[in-house]
């Protein structure tokens, strides 16, 4: 059985245009991305919110995965709101990473709104992709300080989960099973739930 470590964004102090932020944004993608995996026969260890990515680097290698998948959202940080697009990051000689890569942005040109924008980048300077044993990829999903970018992740959350679990089972040569759609708490009860997840260790499931 396929197992992956699921890597989301632990940077709660990148805000989005509009409201919320990176980590909150990605936990609730990798959320709704557990009944697509479990449905479709992968297993996944998760990080959580109280971690960094030194620490989900560690517990990523303190395991055997067949892919290391984290979820990060982008920004220009120079005051230049118009960038958009998507980046899916991996290490140049990582031939499953390169795989893993093509077919995660080949997937992402069908929901995103500017396909051409969604590109393939290799890179040794991500910890996510350098420093994991496991063949890493960084998926930089869209630019929250733009607001298009940032409303085409938070309305389509439960679509981004259901194309990247999608890129999953090709990669891994198995069937999506999909399940009932992802129903999105309210904000402020989302929020508790992250809380609580603060206080757990890196879960695992099958």
């Amino acid at each position: 059985m396929p197992n992956i470590y699921l890597s989301p964004s632990t940077q709660e102090f990148n805000p989005y245009a509009g409201g919320g932020n990176e980590e909150y944004y990605m936990n609730l993608i990798a959320d709704a991305m557990e009944p697509y995996l479990a449905a479709s026969g992968i297993t996944f260890t998760r990080n959580t919110p109280d971690m960094t990515a030194a620490s989900s680097i560690a517990a990523s290698n303190a395991g055997n995965y067949d892919l290391h998948l984290a979820l990060h959202s982008n920004a220009v940080g120079s005051g230049n709101p118009t960038m958009r697009g998507t980046d899916v990051y991996y290490y140049p000689t990582s031939s499953e990473g390169k795989r893993f890569a093509d077919i995660a942005a080949e997937n992402l040109q069908l929901i995103y709104p500017l396909p051409d924008r969604v590109k393939t980048v290799p890179t040794t300077r991500l910890g996510e992709v350098a420093r994991v044993r496991a063949p890493g990829v960084l998926i930089e999903l869209a630019y929250h300080d733009n607001p298009q970018d940032a409303d085409w992740i938070r309305n389509n959350i439960n679509a981004i989960a259901e194309n990247l679990v999608l890129s999953l089972t090709e990669f891994f040569g198995k069937p999506l099973t999909r399940r009932s759609p992802y129903k999105q708490l309210p904000l402020q009860q989302t929020a508790l739930t992250l809380t609580f997840a603060q206080t757990q260790a890196p879960r695992r499931r099958l």
